[in-house]
C-alpha cells in the first residue's frame, strides 16, 4: 500500500514537471531562435516568470511577472538577446540569439514558473560557409534536400540489384536442385 501510495505521489510529480529537449544548429556571426513555450494556456503574463539561462547559469534573459527585466543579464548576451512580445500571450517565451560566436554553443534552459515548466536547448555552432549557411536557409524555409550524394546512389543502385538478381539466383538454384541428375 504504502509503495503504491510513493508511486502514485512520485507519478504526479513528475507529471507536474514539464521538461523538453531540443538540439538546434547556427552559423557564427548568424542568429538563431532558441524555443520555449509554456503547455499551459491559462495562465496570466502578470503571473508568470521565465529565466533563460545558459550553460554556466549565466542571465541571458528574464521575463518576470509580464515584464522584461534585463538588470542582472550576463553582458554577453546585451543587444544580442531578443524576445517575441507578440508571443508571449500564446505561451511562447523563446529567444533569438544574433551575432552568434563559438562560445555560444552549449545548453541553454528556460525555465517558466508557477507551471514548473523547463526547457533545455542544445546549441550546436557551424563554421559559417556557403555550403553551410544555403543548408540552413532551406531547412529553416522548410525546403527537403534533394540532392543526393555518391554514394546514396550506389547505394540504392545495390539494393535494386539485389532485389532483382536474389530471385532469381534463388529460384534458379531450388530448380536444380529438383531437377534429378541424369543418368
Amino acid at each position: 500500500m504504502i509503495i503504491g501510495c510513493r508511486f502514485i505521489c512520485l507519478f504526479a510529480v513528475l507529471i507536474n514537471k514539464v521538461s523538453l529537449d531540443v538540439t538546434v544548429e547556427a552559423v557564427i556571426g548568424g542568429s538563431v531562435v532558441l524555443p520555449c513555450s509554456s503547455v499551459k494556456h491559462d495562465l496570466k503574463l502578470q503571473d508568470i516568470d521565465v529565466f533563460w539561462r545558459d550553460k554556466d547559469s549565466e542571465t541571458i534573459y528574464d521575463f518576470i511577472k509580464g515584464t522584461d527585466f534585463l538588470e542582472s543579464q550576463d553582458p554577453r548576451y546585451k543587444n544580442r538577446a531578443q524576445t517575441f512580445p507578440d508571443e508571449y500571450k500564446r505561451g511562447n517565451f523563446s529567444i533569438k540569439l544574433i551575432n552568434l560566436t563559438h562560445a555560444d554553443a552549449g545548453e541553454f534552459i528556460c525555465y517558466i514558473t508557477p507551471s514548473n515548466e523547463q526547457e533545455t536547448v542544445h546549441l550546436i555552432i557551424k563554421e559559417s560557409t556557403t555550403e553551410n549557411e544555403n543548408q540552413s536557409t532551406e531547412e529553416a524555409n522548410g525546403v527537403p534536400k534533394t540532392q543526393l550524394d555518391w554514394w546514396q546512389i550506389l547505394l540504392i543502385c545495390v539494393c535494386i540489384l539485389l532485389v532483382l538478381i536474389l530471385p532469381i539466383a534463388y529460384f534458379k538454384w531450388k530448380q536444380r536442385k529438383r531437377t534429378p541428375a541424369p543418368i
